[in-house]
């Protein structure tokens, strides 16, 4: 494991990529923040949504202190050996918390934490679970889109959490999914998916055999208004694709902790498509990328939580994608 400070500066970041692209190696602070982390704070609170197999529902809210970042959904799947943590929250704190929902929940060993994407709430909380034994997995591209942003992601946890920042560090997959990986917790496969760009290009998704829960990342988004950080015609592609693979429910990156799927997509479709046609329609009337944010799915501000926050990012995305159609 290659240890780096917490801030680290461009340099060090180039030569990051480039050794996490061949390696996965993380990029830690002091040990001793983290362990002061892990001590401190509630256990999340955990819903059972089928056998062994208990998801915390975050809140729709911004990173901000009363939430310690944990703004994401997490989901643990124990097996008769092991257990499985996905997604970790967007700072060591979140991931504390997590970890002693975990050690509340079961007695099993943690073999495996896995992120679904790269964004930083669901991995920046991975430095409360770094240690022997557990191996970090993830879509083959995220440590370089991980790390490309990492100055930018724990410079925004330390302005917006302060001093519940501590411990907050960048910590990479040790083991990348290609295309599928089987993951074996005992008599518990995991299927681990790894997709073409939609929500971002390292969208990976894990499906629960045993109890056939399919943990979606935020390739699906329920209550909470999509975000747009791939591409939006890769995603409309993929939801068709995603929507003919049959599961008992669906654990969405944000929303409820169980869905029923296919059909709790709709929603986000609705919208994802909505956008794409507004999107089209400005490019055909020879309107500017200014004028995006007040042309797109303004009929459905009041369907979406926090869509006011990150719509008018969506309609730049999306603009910009699509005018070179």
């Amino acid at each position: 494991m290659l240890v780096l400070p917490r801030l680290h500066r461009r340099g060090l970041l180039a030569l990051g990529v480039a050794l996490a692209a061949e390696a996965g190696w993380a990029f830690p602070a002091r040990a001793d923040a983290a362990k002061r982390a892990a001590g401190a704070g509630a256990a999340l609170p955990l819903e059972p949504v089928a056998e062994g197999v208990h998801v915390f529902r975050a809140p729709y809210e911004l990173i901000a202190p009363s939430n310690d970042g944990a703004i994401a959904n997490m989901t643990l799947i124990v097996g008769d050996e092991a257990a499985a943590v996905i997604d970790t929250g967007n700072s060591c704190h979140a991931g504390a918390r997590m970890l002693a929902a975990v050690r509340a929940t079961t007695d099993k060993p943690l073999r495996y934490v896995i992120n679904t994407h790269m964004h930083p709430d669901h991995t920046l909380g991975n430095a409360a679970f770094a240690g022997e034994g557990v191996r970090f997995v993830a879509h083959h591209k995220m440590p370089r889109a991980l790390s490309l942003r990492a100055e930018t992601y724990l410079a925004q946890v330390e302005r917006l959490l302060g001093a519940e920042a501590e411990g907050t560090r960048i910590v990479l997959p040790d083991l990348l999914v290609e295309d599928r990986l089987t993951l074996d917790l005992g008599a518990r496969p995991l299927e681990l998916r790894a997709h073409p760009t939609a929500h971002t290009d390292n969208d990976l998704t894990v499906f629960d055999v045993v109890s056939g829960t399919w943990v979606m990342g935020d390739l699906l988004f329920v209550g909470h208004i999509p975000t747009l950080d791939g591409s939006l015609q890769g995603w409309l592609a993929l939801l068709d694709v995603l929507a003919g693979t049959p599961a008992a429910r669906a654990v969405p990156g944000h929303g409820p902790a169980s869905t029923p799927w296919p059909q709790v997509s709709e929603a986000e479709r609705r919208y994802l498509a909505a956008l794409q046609r507004d999107m089209r329609r400005l490019l055909e009337e020879g309107g500017a990328m200014s004028e995006a944010p007040a042309h797109a799915v303004v009929s459905e501000r009041g369907d979406w939580a926090l869509f006011d926050e990150f719509n008018a990012r969506n309609a730049i995305a999306a603009y910009h994608e699509l005018e070179w159609e």
